[in-house]
């Protein structure tokens, strides 16, 4: 909380620092209108749900080029972040304020078109930009309690095979739903949120959405940009791509059915040609290659035919999406199973990938999913590897190159890799599904080393893993799937008491009055903060997330000039009711 003065030299070094962070960043961009800076940055994993997207440029940006179409986010579970477009800066900064918070612990996307141009002409690169970030889990416990388990099947006697699920806001309530993938009845099942934070839900919609045989591999978005969660499902027995655009009400429209090749078995879902939608790029085990589905018409979600591309290994099977050389391109990941290697392929932003680094897998991968593991801003990754019942972990070094596996063990035959932040504690963790076992769960450490947390029994056979916040509560629930039992099993996670504080108490004696508004300066600009540096929560008076000038300043008004009263906790002590990136560790009683 200590604000203090900064010398020449330390000025100087911190503007070199910059020049050399920057630097890579401007070179790697091919256009003339450069990305100079991005909050959240790349990678981020504690951003708050509250957060606000903003894209530093070089050059003033024509007003008339930024619009929903053009600059907009994907929460992977919250969904699409519809909000206000600001152009600010002298128009160099450009920010999205969604309307509505994003999904505690969710991975979300943010596209650039590269129809973005400045006041000069000069646009984007080829390609637009693109990153990833995730946003702040709460802390939590790691204590489970089963509180739901249903079957899928609607006869006892039939089976679905549910394979795999997704966590989306499928009704826009706010809440998380389930859509159930589900290879032998070839649809997509899914069940409401009840929403009233018990992290129940209701029966199943009908009619269910049809997809075709064996579908499996699946990812949500927003390919109309109609503002409702769309799903992707390959059906690998039929080498077809199903696209379901969704309807705002846990159903969706019939789907669009596209040939691509022969056993799809990984999907992909970003902004390939860089025209600002979401497109699909899928595995094709069968052939050895991969497919490019193109969104056509300016974000119709209608596909054209698929174009086709080697990826650099043999046996093309899992696949998975990030900027791995970090130069606002998202890139591919790809397992290959007959070859036993990783491929990374990047980005050229123009629709095509040139391969540039591969790693041998223990054995084939399954799956694969990738996060900044060890905290270092670059993108890692995780797979499973059936053949040889076990997990691993490559660590990217930023310049689209990986290093050689660490291996962990699994159950037998792991089949699903999923991370997330399970104990709050601003890194990801990790869960491995087993085909023939049960659910490994993984507590990293921060650094990317993981140790065993606990085996989770499987009814039968554990295929999914989805870490979602099930109870809307700011702390990582698990949805787990079994796809021989056929049942969605609910573990909501226990959070951690949450400190009570009376919001803009700077002095801690129980009341607001001009020593609290000192106080926040004192704490500002260089004096000792005492107490309150162990809860800088209480300093943020007007709840932005933020402990700046701002705040002093609220709180005068609210005492002299009639301004509005600080925001809960207040007037009377309590927990804070907004996931934000203020902590409050250790304070004393709340008076």
């Amino acid at each position: 909380m200590r604000k203090l003065p900064i010398s020449g030299v330390v000025l100087s070094s911190l503007l070199i620092t910059a020049a050399l962070f920057l630097s890579p960043l401007l070179q790697a961009q091919a256009g003339g209108l450069q990305v100079v800076g991005i909050s959240p940055t790349s990678n981020f994993l504690t951003a708050p749900v509250n957060t606000v997207i903003s894209v530093n440029l070089d050059e003033a940006v024509n007003p008339a080029t930024v619009t929903p179409a053009s600059f907009w986010a994907f929460g992977r579970w919250s969904g699409p972040a519809e909000g206000v477009i600001s152009i600010e800066n002298g128009g160099m900064t450009i920010r999205l304020t969604p309307d509505n918070p994003f999904s505690a612990g969710e991975q979300v996307m943010v596209i650039l078109s590269e129809s973005i141009t400045a006041l000069t002409g000069s646009s984007i690169q080829s390609g637009g930009y693109s990153f990833l970030f995730w946003t702040k889990a709460g802390p939590a416990t790691l204590d489970f309690t089963v509180i739901a388990n249903w079957s899928t099947r609607t006869n006892p006697n039939v089976s679905t095979r549910s394979y795999g699920g997704v966590g989306s806001d499928l009704n826009n309530d706010g809440h998380l739903d389930i859509a159930v993938i589900n290879e032998d009845t070839a649809d997509v099942r899914c069940y409401l949120n009840q929403g009233n934070g018990t992290g129940l839900f209701g029966q199943m919609i009908t009619p269910v959405s049809s997809v075709n045989l064996q579908a499996s591999p699946n990812e949500p978005a927003d390919f109309n940009r109609d503002g409702n969660v769309d799903l992707v499902v390959c059906n690998i027995a039929m080498d077809t791509v199903s696209i379901l655009l969704g309807n705002g009400d846990g159903t969706f429209q019939p789907q669009q059915q596209i040939d691509v090749g022969l056993a799809p078995r990984g999907v992909a879902v970003f902004d390939v040609d860089g025209d600002g939608d979401m497109d699909v790029v899928n595995t094709n085990y069968g052939n050895g290659n991969l497919s490019i589905l193109i969104n056509t018409g300016n974000a119709s979600g209608v596909f054209g035919p698929p174009s086709f591309f080697e990826g650099g290994g043999a046996g093309e099977r899992s696949l998975a999406t990030g900027d791995m050389n970090e130069d606002g391109l998202l890139d591919l990941v790809i397992g290959m199973i007959n070859s036993g290697e990783i491929v990374i392929n990047l980005n050229d932003g123009d629709g095509t990938f040139t391969e540039s680094d591969s790693e041998p897998a223990v054995s084939g991968t399954w799956m694969l999913a990738l996060g900044d593991l060890n905290g270092d801003g670059h993108l890692d990754l995780t797979s499973v590897n059936a053949s040889q019942d076990n997990g691993t972990v490559n660590f990217g070094n930023g310049d689209g190159t990986i290093s050689p596996p660490d291996v962990y063990p699994a159950d037998n035959f792991p089949l699903a890799t999923d991370v997330g932040d399970m104990d709050g504690d601003g890194d990801l963790d990790w869960v491995i599904s087993s085909y023939l076992g049960d659910w490994y769960f993984y507590v990293n450490d921060g650094d990317g080393n993981f140790s065993f947390q606990e085996e989770i029994l499987a009814p039968v056979a554990a295929s999914c893993a989805v870490m979602m916040d099930v109870d809307n509560d700011g702390d990582l629930d698990l949805t787990l799937i079994d796809e021989l039992a056929d049942v969605v099993i609910i573990y909501q996670q226990e959070g951690l008491a949450l400190p009570e504080f009376l919001r803009g108490d700077a002095a801690w004696n129980g009341e607001i009055d001009i020593a609290d508004a000192v106080m926040m300066l004192t704490a500002l600009f260089g004096g000792s903060c005492g107490t309150i540096c162990d809860c800088p929560d209480v300093l943020d008076a007007n709840d932005d997330s933020l402990t700046d000038i701002s705040d002093p300043v609220y709180l005068l008004m609210y005492l002299f000039s009639n301004g509005n009263a600080p925001p809960a906790p207040f007037p009377a002590c309590g927990s804070d009711p907004t996931t934000d990136g203020q902590d409050c560790l250790n304070p004393p009683p709340c008076i």
